[in-house]
């Protein structure tokens, strides 16, 4: 199929939330029917509800690299300072992994059984500082890999027996065979080539939407890893995309601000369907 090319918002629409300095992690919240996104480096968890543009921000104080619901109400989240809960108006460090000074957590996603996967990064980029982590429902935080310079988007296919994973200073997306039972990682091995791809979603059909930082764009790759369509967003630093809304066909795509655009979450609606965003089901206090 040759590359198929459309807008990255809807006609006449225009960014629906405030400008932020590093907007990331977009993540369908089915329970409310709400999307949340983050602001790292300002702390801020938003909450976009579509269906009246209303909007709510969370203040937590240090950079946070990703909100996921949690099963049991509230957010986990993938902090500077480790994996944290947040609810009640309260903040709560559930699991802080051993990692350099400089370091802080980045983007990550839950499972179906609702582990959840986030790595980490060094502020300066320092190669292979960073880490990815998994917590496991009953709060264990274990390395899974090492030698990451900037962990980014996680997903899997629609069975579960692939997981994706980007370390955007690589410049491609790599794939795993992925145990659904276990949450173990086994067989890395290259998925597709791309510059600086950033956070990631999978749709139904098992294709790949992958963000790439600096690319002004949203390609969606075939299982087979080649490129068959690509969403033009009028920023050059996109960095994630996830499907939302009561179907599932709403696109939305995150953006940083590089000095003259971008800081913004865009959307439109799309032929194509996602999968549902898993929670965190882990044990509660």
């Amino acid at each position: 199929m040759t590359d198929q090319r459309t807008h990255g918002h809807e006609a006449g629409e225009g960014p629906p939330v405030p400008r932020a300095a590093l907007a990331e992690g977009p993540r369908w919240d089915a329970a409310t029917g709400t999307l949340l996104w983050v602001d790292i480096p300002a702390g801020h968890v938003h909450r976009l509800d579509p269906a009246g543009d209303e909007r709510e921000t969370i203040e937590l104080g240090q950079p946070v690299g990703v909100a996921v619901p949690h099963a049991s109400g509230g957010l986990m989240l993938a902090l500077r300072d480790g994996f944290a809960r947040h609810a009640d108006g309260r903040t709560e460090l559930v699991a802080r992994p051993s990692e350099p000074e400089g370091n802080r957590m980045n983007d990550g996603a839950c499972d179906r059984a609702g582990r959840f996967f986030a790595g980490t990064k060094a502020e300066d980029d320092t190669p292979g500082a960073g880490s990815l982590y998994r917590l496991a429902q009953d709060r264990t935080c274990d390395k899974v890999l090492d030698g990451v310079t900037i962990s980014n988007g996680v997903g899997w296919s629609p069975d579960e027996r692939l997981m994706y994973y980007v370390d955007t200073a690589t410049d491609r997306i790599d794939v795993f065979d992925y145990d659904p039972a276990t949450g173990t990682l086994d067989g890395r091995r290259q998925f597709a080539a791309l510059p600086s791809p950033d956070g990631l979603t999978v749709d139904a059909a098992g294709h790949v939407w992958v963000a790439l930082w600096g690319g002004a764009a949203v390609v969606r790759l075939r299982p087979d890893g080649r490129t068959d369509l690509t969403v033009e967003v009028p920023a050059a630093n996109v960095t994630s995309c996830a499907f939302g809304g009561p179907d599932l066909d709403v696109l939305y795509v995150t953006t940083a601000w590089d000095g003259g655009a971008g800081g913004e979450l865009w959307r439109c609606r799309t032929p194509h369907t996602g999968l549902p965003a898993n929670p965190y089901r882990g044990l509660t206090p």
